[in-house]
């Protein structure tokens, strides 16, 4: 056995999410019915976990969002399970609120083919993370999060080391308390929900509490850079019907404007909502539309104001 493999297991052996827990060693005996009440108790601990960590939650937000106004990129890493959520999460975004594929940016230690299989000995590489953000050409507009369930994974330290010695943001995501990557990080995000159903399973509550802070983090980052007006999707990319339905819908939420004024709107703005919106409720033309939104950042509610008579 070698050091290093010694060295790992009594390391993992501290970590919350690898505890054991005796009183579920007989699982496998008891009817389905029951592991599925049993993980559902399990999963209700989780938003608890996310609440105490809001604070941090949504200091890290806003100092993201402020490097996102001046240009900056979101850029996730992480390995197995963290990777395939950070992906998952950037995957999301060009539908969701338009933006470009490059301002958010899902990497997996191992590359691509980590998303659907494992890539042995990826995630152990600080190198591996530096070489992956210094392809992606990372500056110090960008904020760069490291995602770990054990917050001690080298990839996603590698990755927020790396990026903090450039001057990028650094924003480290773990369900351990005390971790190395909320230590390497600007901004810690420690979401602890206990050891896991399956000893270390972290795809279970670890995985979920992800998921959550990561909805959190592109979610309200893209509200307050105004890719939403209210809680309306105003720069939804309407790529198939459904999306297409659904940008009629909330155009009309937006306006109370009948199908014919919407349909006319969205020809005239090229089916960019915020811009039909706009047209709509300040009754101006699509080119006045696009440099008033211009002008406010991509702001609707701002572009609004900045159409209303002054006393």
């Amino acid at each position: 056995m070698s050091a290093t493999y010694s060295e790992l297991r009594a390391q993992l052996a501290t970590l919350t999410t690898e505890a054991f827990r005796p009183e579920l060693a007989e699982i496998d005996q008891l009817p389905t019915a029951e592991i599925a009440a049993l993980m559902n108790g399990e999963d209700q601990t989780v938003p608890a976990a996310v609440a105490r960590q809001l604070p941090a939650i949504a200091a890290a937000i806003d100092a993201t969002a402020a490097r996102m106004a001046r240009g900056g990129r979101l850029l996730y890493l992480g390995a197995g399970t963290a990777g395939r959520l950070g992906v998952l999460d950037a995957s999301e975004c060009p539908p969701t609120f338009n933006t470009d594929p490059s301002q958010v940016v899902g990497l997996i230690a191992g590359g691509p083919s980590a998303m659907i299989k494992a890539v042995e000995g990826a995630e152990d590489s600080k190198e591996l993370a530096a070489e992956d953000l210094t392809a992606l050409g990372v500056t110090a507009d960008d904020t760069v999060v490291g995602i770990s369930a054990s917050g001690r994974t080298p990839y996603a330290i590698g990755a927020v080391e790396h990026a903090r010695a450039l001057g990028a943001l650094t924003i480290g995501l773990s369900c351990n308390a005390d971790s190395a990557l909320a230590a390497a990080a600007d901004h810690g995000i420690e979401v602890v929900p206990g050891p896991e159903l399956l000893t270390g399973s972290t795809r279970l509550k670890a995985g979920t509490a992800q998921k959550l802070v990561l909805n959190m983090i592109s979610t309200i980052t893209m509200i307050r850079l105004g890719k939403t007006y209210g809680n309306l999707m105003v720069d939804v990319r309407a790529s198939n019907d459904k999306l297409q339905a659904r940008s009629r819908r909330i155009v009309a939420l937006a306006t109370g404007a009948a199908d014919e004024q919407i349909e006319t709107a969205l020809a005239a703005a090229d089916g960019e909502v915020k811009n039909a919106i706009l047209m709509i409720l300040a009754d101006i033309d699509a080119a006045t539309a696009a440099e008033r939104l211009t002008t406010s950042q991509g702001h609707l509610r701002a572009a609004l104001h900045a159409t209303e008579p002054t006393a």
